[in-house]
């Protein structure tokens, strides 16, 4: 073998997984590298037969270039930060969080969603079928990614596995489906005057799974909750779903992670333990931050609600004639849980002083509050700041209706996937800027 020969070719099967999930290439090429046993010889790969795989992403949707894409195949893609500006996000610009290639529904209104009982026992519904049957219920909702921020978290606290999504992966719509919980009353034959009677006691989780595979769970308790708003959507800001949204349904479960709301909904299954897809038990989660590198998956919950978390879209600073020095930002905040943002602090001198950021009253619909609320803030620089290199140091956290606020910092929330990453956001500014 030639020391100067390319590295040996990943095996067919190991390569197709490789040029689907490509975020995953660096981590799995480390552990890849300690299994070496050599090299091919540049001489022997034209003796190579070249396979002829089929390309998934060949029907991908095309997508605004304003998208600030991470992955083309599968497309991941934040919301720019004009973009963030608005309370709803539109839906050209809403960030897209795909795991493998977008299906294709060639016939919508015959697509089906088939919910299982605990006993195995099955119940089969057209789209068409809930569309009529049952209420349509409209919630404004937020979605944000686990992994929203993490290359704040990289940069501040050390590598992370994963996208590395800046502030952007997050957005707001407007939902209208069928309700959840008034399905499975339907399905199992109860009512749901009585939210303990609705499901049986064994029942603990409610499982999705969408049409490329992707599998996870939510609690019963949320999926029934009469003030939870779980919606099985077809329907975003007026419109038919996207194909990059889930068309032609898919699950809306508010406050929580977006990873629980699957997008191209095919089937629900009632079970008496959480779903044993990866994405369920060993994706969604955070760590110790002194787990290191190859934490224990058993030893953390899958997220479900989202702590509380801001982040600054835009700032800039001026110089006023009377000689003040003037900043102004603009931004988001937002808790799950339905908890409301009830504050927003910011800081123009790295966090020593702060001072309230004014709160725009956004009209949503739903039972709690279940999206993000946007601020603002203009004033003069704090006695103390200083002008460095790299400008004025702003700083934003938000505090909810629990009074739940952000960690000052990312040391001691650093988890080896980067989620959570809900420590104050700062940016330096000097100038108009942006995050």
């Amino acid at each position: 073998m030639s020391s100067s020969a390319r590295p040996a070719a990943p095996s067919s099967r190991i390569g197709t997984f490789l040029s689907i999930h490509k975020q995953q290439l660096e981590y799995v090429m480390e552990i890849l590298e300690g299994y070496k046993v050599g090299e091919v010889d540049e001489a022997d790969w034209s003796l190579l037969r070249a396979g002829i795989v089929d390309d998934p992403f060949r029907d991908d949707p095309m997508h605004d270039p304003r998208l600030l894409t991470l992955t083309a195949r599968p497309r991941n893609a934040e919301t720019p930060p004009d973009a963030l500006r608005h309370f709803i996000t539109p839906g050209d610009m809403f960030y897209v969080r795909n795991h493998m290639w977008v299906p294709v529904v060639e016939n919508a209104d015959a697509h089906t969603v088939t919910v299982e009982a605990l006993d195995g026992e099955e119940r089969v519904y057209t789209l068409k079928e809930l569309q009529t049957r049952f209420r349509v219920h409209k919630v404004t909702a937020t979605l944000q990614c686990a992994g929203n921020r993490r290359k704040d978290m990289t940069d501040h606290a050390g590598k992370t596995n994963g996208l590395q999504w800046s502030a952007g992966a997050v957005s707001t719509a407007d939902w209208e489906g069928v309700r959840l919980r008034d399905v499975l009353a339907d399905a199992t034959g109860t009512s749901t005057r009585s939210t303990a009677a609705l499901l049986p006691e064994d029942v603990k989780h409610v499982h999705y799974a969408g049409l490329e595979a992707c599998a996870v769970s939510i609690p019963a308790s949320k999926a029934v909750d009469p003030h939870g708003d779980v919606l099985l959507a077809f329907r975003m800001n007026d419109h038919p779903l996207a194909r990059d949204h889930g068309f032609p349904i898919r699950t809306i479960v508010p406050g929580n992670v977006a990873a629980r709301s699957v997008k191209w909904l095919r089937r629900i299954t009632l079970s008496d333990e959480e779903s044993p897809s990866q994405w369920q038990r060993r994706d969604c989660k955070a760590f110790c931050p002194g787990a290191g590198a190859d934490p224990d998956w058993n030893s953390a919950p899958a997220i479900q609600e989202m702590p509380v978390t801001s982040a600054i879209t835009a700032a800039r600073s001026k110089n006023k004639p009377d000689g003040k020095h003037v900043v102004s930002a603009e931004g988001y905040a937002y808790s799950g849980g339905g908890r409301e943002i009830v504050r927003v602090d910011v800081s123009t001198d790295g966090g020593r002083t702060w001072r309230p950021a004014e709160l725009f009253d956004d009209s949503a619909v739903g039972q709690k509050a279940w999206c993000w609320k946007r601020w603002r803030y203009e004033g003069d620089l704090s006695r103390g700041s200083t002008r460095g290199q790299r400008g004025v140091e702003f700083v934003v956290k938000a505090t909810d209706e629990a009074y739940n606020t952000q960690p000052e910092s990312y040391e001691s929330i650093y988890n080896v996937r980067g989620n959570l990453a809900t420590a104050w956001h700062r940016v330096n500014i000097d100038g108009p800027a942006t995050a």
